[in-house]
Formats: C-alpha cells, structure tokens, sequence
C-alpha cells in the first residue's frame, strides 16, 4: 500500500505510459494544454458528484473540493455556472451501426457463417431487402435512401450487376468520416478503459482482459499476423454479435434489471526503439 497521500508508483508509471499516445493525439490536432487542464477540472467534478456521493445526497463544494483537489471557488464557479460536461448519456450505438449488426446477424439477411448477404434496394413481396432491414432496425427513425446515399458515399455498400446491395465493410468504421471514428474511439476506449479500471480497483468480478505481445518480428512476419489477426479477430466478433442478437431478443420480455456490453478486439504494432547503451 502506497504512503497516505500518495498515489500508487506502479499506477502513475503505468497512467504515465496510457497517457503518451492521446497527448500525440491532442498534439496533433492543436488541443492544448490549457485547455485540456480545464476540461479534466470539470471532469473530475462531475464524476465525483456522480460517482463518490454519500446516501445519494448531492455532495458539498468542500466535499468536492477534498475529492478532488479542485480550489472551491472553481468547484463553486463551475458547478454555478453550469459548466460541467453534459450528462446526457451518449448513445450506445449509431443507427447505422445498429443496421450493420442486424445486417451480420439476422438470419433473413445474413447465412449461418455471419455473412451479410447481397439485398434488393427495395421491398418486394416481403423479401428481405435493404429498405426492410433499415427500417426494421430504425421504426422509421432513418430512410434506407438516405443511408445507402450516404454508405455509398463512403463506400461501404456497393451495387453488383444485379442491382443488390452489398456490403463492403465488416466494421462499422469508415474511412473518410472522421465523425464516426471520433465516435468509435471514445466508446470503444471508455469501455476498455473502463473493464481495466474496474479490474484495478476490485470492486467486482474481473473483466475479461488479455493480449498477445511478441517482439523480434520482421515486418514480413508482422503483415502476415496481422492479417491473420484481421480474419479470426473479425470471425469472433461475427460468432459473438449472432449469439447477442439471440439473447438479445430472448431477453426483450424480461422485466429485470438491463445490461449492456461491449466485445472488441485489436491489434498494434510499431517499430522497436533501439535501446539505449547501457556501459
């Protein structure tokens, strides 16, 4: 146990270590330090409001301010003046997303390997068509025209010779549209993140959290793996997202307590650094 008062070394280095590729990131796209340092002030406020309350009473400025080692006039100000982030849940999944896993996964519009099968534009006595999957998915909330304009757009449809949508892209991440891998990002590294912090913290039963690190490898050896990562990493998701889609609708008239969750997988690799001369 660390000195009281004082963080943890092991959890500092490895903080220190998780930090240095989205300090590269806020680098790159101009985000200072400035500005980061006030939006982690609200950030800590709110999360200690919402997580850290006692007998679910709203916690004091002073209390605020002990948690987490924010000034009280800032606590005050910022709590006033309705400057902490939004609350607001962020959905758990775009309806496009939604239409993708439903596309993978639904047996009138997917084969029992998780293929998504080619689909008609249009309805057409009651035949599985790409209109029918959209708005099944989306109860009229999202026109399949305006998707497909827009998936084309980004070119994770296409149309074959027989006039049949197909989808391009197994992942929901499309190249061009940085919105949605903005989106991508922060939900899948809050999730991971949060599996981790859980596990450290020991306050249920451990998350699920492994890799596969090696290193020595040529960059012929890393393109091989890397495809075979890319092919059995996609081949579980497709096996994880069917076996959802059956509990999911299994679990639709069950009055308890609902969950959600979130499966991934990744791979990275990077050249080594050459070390440093130690004699």
């Amino acid at each position: 146990m660390p000195e009281t008062g004082l963080p943890n070394n092991a959890l500092i280095n490895a903080l220190t270590h998780l930090l240095k590729p989205l300090v590269r990131l806020l680098i790159h796209y101009q985000i200072t330090f400035p500005y980061i340092s006030a939006l982690l002030k609200s950030i800590y406020l709110e999360v200690a409001e919402e997580s850290f309350s006692v007998e679910d009473k709203r916690p004091t400025d002073s209390r605020l301010s002990l948690l987490t080692g924010v000034h009280r006039k800032d606590v005050r100000r910022l709590r006033n003046n309705g400057q902490l982030p939004s609350s607001v849940g962020v959905k758990s999944q775009s309806l496009g997303a939604q239409v993708v896993s439903a596309w993978l996964s639904l047996p009138e519009y997917s084969d029992k390997s998780g293929q998504a099968l080619p689909l008609s534009r249009l309805s057409a006595s009651g035949e599985p068509s790409f209109e029918s999957l959209v708005e099944q998915v989306s109860r009229q909330d999202l026109r399949s025209r305006s998707l497909l304009d827009e998936w084309l757009r980004m070119k994770m449809v296409s149309i074959d010779d027989q006039d049949k949508v197909r989808l391009e892209q197994d992942a929901f991440l499309p190249d061009d549209n940085f919105d949605a891998k903005s989106l991508f990002f922060s939900h899948n590294l809050h999730d991971h993140f949060s599996a981790g912090a859980s596990n450290l913290i020991g306050q249920a039963v451990p998350y699920f959290d492994r890799c596969v690190y090696y290193n020595n490898l040529s960059e012929e050896s890393i393109e091989t793996l890397k495809k075979y990562i890319d092919e059995k990493g996609m081949q579980l998701i497709k096996e994880i997202n069917l076996h959802a889609r059956k509990m999911q609708k299994k679990d639709s008239d069950k009055e308890s307590e609902k969950y959600r969750f979130r499966f991934g997988a990744y791979h990275y690799s990077e050249q080594q650094k050459l070390e440093k001369n130690m004699n």
